[in-house]
């Protein structure tokens, strides 16, 4: 058994071929994406957070109105760009959207990919310290944000406070009991994911990682998420540790999905997200459903994670990523054994 779930950039565009062509557009049509994707059967609603750009940003007003809309699928982000947030002000935003959804955030946090903008952070206020870098600002202010999540009582109360206080030291407010075991680490080589394992954060990984070996992405992946539970397991953390991957995946089941993905005989490329950072990328699956089977019971990573995410493309309208989900649940999950 595999948990599924659908990623969604949140893309929006004002052309004529966008069935999204305004941020209102993007975010409703996420939240009834998730509705649907919670009618098929679908385990999962994670979304993408870019800054500066026409795709979904600031998660947390959406993670609570899918959570109120939802009683039952997990609601993630996949991955929110630790080097832009205020790991307190996060807390509490965190915090007040799973209880709303009623314990079921799954939080994918990381250092971010490349933005649209040179050194985004900085006009969101932050600056790495002396002999750091902004990939050590995101480690920083992920581990601050992991710390309050214990809720552990850190500040000094006011002696004439306006309202009574409980005894002892403060701690952020709301706050939601469990969430710190619901934290993801998107980690893009396998040194971040053995610190993440060291954190006790899950794992995730996307369609792209730095470039170690030469070696196709799922065999990367598959060699990161065996280091990462190595990791978790020379930490003696209690629990089990979650892992997921992305994949593009369709099922060519109708004339659609054959004029938007038919003929892509697609392979992992490598290429260039950052100057001297090489990286591989993960091909598209889009085949009929009996030979889609047999190419991803040879994807090793798939097979590692208990968590797969579809990406979806999401400025084709909710009905079309419904049809996408619900193929992949009906005639294609079944014959691999995750149904």
């Amino acid at each position: 058994m595999k948990k599924i779930g659908f990623l969604s950039f949140g893309h929006w565009s004002p052309s004529s071929q966008s069935q999204t062509r305004s941020a209102a557009d993007a975010l409703l049509q996420s939240i009834d994406l998730a509705a649907a994707a919670e009618e098929l059967g679908a385990d999962g609603a994670y979304f993408r957070v870019h800054h500066f750009a026409r795709q979904l940003a600031s998660p947390y007003p959406l993670l609570a109105a899918v959570g109120a809309r939802t009683s039952r699928i997990e609601i993630g982000t996949a991955v929110i760009d630790m080097r832009y947030e205020n790991p307190l002000y996060m807390a509490e935003d965190a915090g007040a959207a799973d209880l709303i959804a009623g314990g079921r955030l799954q939080l994918g946090i990381s250092r971010g990919s490349p933005e649209q903008v040179i050194d985004g952070w900085r006009y969101f206020g932050y600056v790495p310290q002396e002999g750091q870098n902004d990939a050590d600002m995101a480690r920083n202010h992920a581990e601050v944000f992991l710390n309050v999540l214990r809720g552990e009582g850190f500040a000094q109360p006011n002696p004439r406070p306006m309202f009574p206080n409980p005894p002892g030291m403060l701690r952020l407010e709301p706050f939601s009991a469990g969430l710190r075991d619901r934290i993801w680490w998107g980690a893009a080589t396998n040194a971040t994911a053995e610190w993440a394992g060291k954190l006790g954060m899950n794992l995730q990984s996307s369609t792209l990682k730095f470039d170690e070996s030469g070696q196709p992405l799922h065999v990367q992946q598959a060699e990161q998420i065996r280091a990462f539970r190595a990791a978790w397991k020379e930490a003696g953390h209690a629990r089990e540790p979650r892992v997921s991957v992305s994949r593009s995946i369709f099922a060519l089941v109708d004339d659609r999905d054959r004029a938007y993905f038919g003929g892509n005989d697609s392979e992992d490329h490598f290429g260039y997200i950052e100057p001297e950072k090489r990286a591989v990328f993960g091909r598209t699956y889009a085949a009929e459903p009996d030979v889609l089977v047999e190419q991803l019971k040879e994807d090793e990573a798939i097979a590692e994670a208990d968590t797969l995410l579809l990406t979806v493309p999401n400025q084709l309208g909710v009905e079309y990523n419904a049809h996408v989900i619900e193929a992949i649940l009906k005639h294609v999950a079944p014959a691999l054994g995750w149904r």
